[in-house]
């Protein structure tokens, strides 16, 4: 039996530290455009005990989304040892492609897919790049349509990536950008005979694009006064959270269910998309609840939220690589091992992966 496995990891995290004391001297407005009207510091210290973020890594001005995917895909290769002209696809994930520093033009011609392709020199003509704009769970759903392609017989070895530089379209005048950073997490994936012991086992998705669509959106700046007609990535907070814990359990439910999974003390490792700490904790504890289970150990849940922020797509890949390379502290993977993917992203878009290490 075949089964889609991870057979390398890399990531580019930026080197830039950027701590919650740097947004001290902003001045904040309400989406209304009304000032808040509090100290900035209450305001940033606010956001770090709901969110977790301590601080988050900015790009340096030079570097752009398809180049930290490129340092980011070069260290998967070889990582995996892989041929890179052996590769039959690169799918890449990411909403806003290249942002040069200081503009904000958005750049997807070519695809970063293609960017990435050239940057790692691959002439395989066969070898066929594409991206996948599918808000924060789009690395996710890089795996699940690799998968599809390999169980259709048409691929055999692809390589995914998560990369983005949210950092360059955050309005400083709101609140939000300050869980909002950059980062690039990648992978190889192939088809191979595990017997069923390794690779993905199931996958699940829940897309809820009515009332629930515009809940991540880009508007003007929330300073009224404000001369550019540029747009900043924006959400709406609450509703997010309210959907997010309706409908994200459901989704890992779902997916556990499909991979024959009877009870949660089965699944070793869930890494979830680091969103907001909170919001992540409470969504755990109720798929946990869901199998009778009140309290959990936060072992099962890797978090690097804390000192790197919301980086989209990248935050999955990243810390799962982190983890494998026993960057994240206690956190370990061992064969044998379930472990659940899933996140939650704009459109509204949720999605999950049951894989066995």
């Amino acid at each position: 039996m075949s089964n889609t496995v991870i057979t390398g990891t890399g990531a580019y995290l930026p080197t830039e530290v950027v701590t919650n004391a740097a947004f001290e001297q902003n001045e904040f407005y309400n989406e209304d455009g009304s000032r808040i009207d509090r100290p900035t510091s209450d305001i940033v210290g606010k956001l770090e005990a709901i969110t977790g973020i301590r601080e988050r890594r900015y790009a340096k001005p030079e570097l752009r989304s398809s180049d930290i995917a490129a340092i980011a895909a070069q260290r998967a290769v070889e990582d995996s040892g892989v041929d890179p002209e052996t590769l039959d696809q690169i799918i890449v994930a990411h909403n806003f492609g290249d942002i040069d520093s200081g503009s904000f033009q958005l750049d997807m011609l070519p695809s970063i897919a293609s960017r990435i392709k050239y940057a790692l020199g691959i002439k395989n003509v066969h070898c066929i790049p594409y991206d996948v704009i599918f808000g924060c769970p789009g690395w996710i759903q890089g795996l699940i349509q690799a998968d599809a392609f390999f169980k259709a017989g048409v691929a055999k070895r692809a390589l995914v990536v998560g990369t983005e530089t949210l950092s360059r379209i955050v309005d400083p005048h709101d609140r939000d950008a300050m869980i909002f950073s950059d980062g690039a997490g990648a992978t190889v994936v192939e088809y191979q005979e595990t017997g069923g012991r390794q690779g993905i086992i199931a996958s699940a998705g829940i897309s809820h694009a009515q009332e629930d669509t515009y809940y991540l959106y880009m508007g003007s700046s929330n300073n009224p006064e404000a001369s550019d007609q540029h747009k900043y990535i924006k959400m709406m907070g609450r509703k997010i959270y309210e959907y997010a814990l309706n409908n994200v359990p459901l989704a890992m439910k779902e997916c556990l269910d499909r991979a024959g999974v009877k009870h949660i003390s089965e699944v070793s490792k869930i890494f979830i998309h680091q969103a907001n700490e909170k919001m992540d904790e409470a969504i755990i504890k109720r798929l946990f609840r869901m199998y009778d289970v009140r309290d959990y150990d936060s072992n099962v849940a890797p978090m690097n939220i804390h000192d790197f922020g919301n980086s989209s797509v990248a935050t999955i890949p990243t810390m799962y690589d982190m983890v494998r390379r026993g960057q994240l502290g206690e956190h370990q993977l061992h064969t044998g091992d379930l472990v659940l993917f899933a996140s939650i992203g704009a459109g509204m878009n949720i999605n999950a992966v049951a894989y066995r290490y």
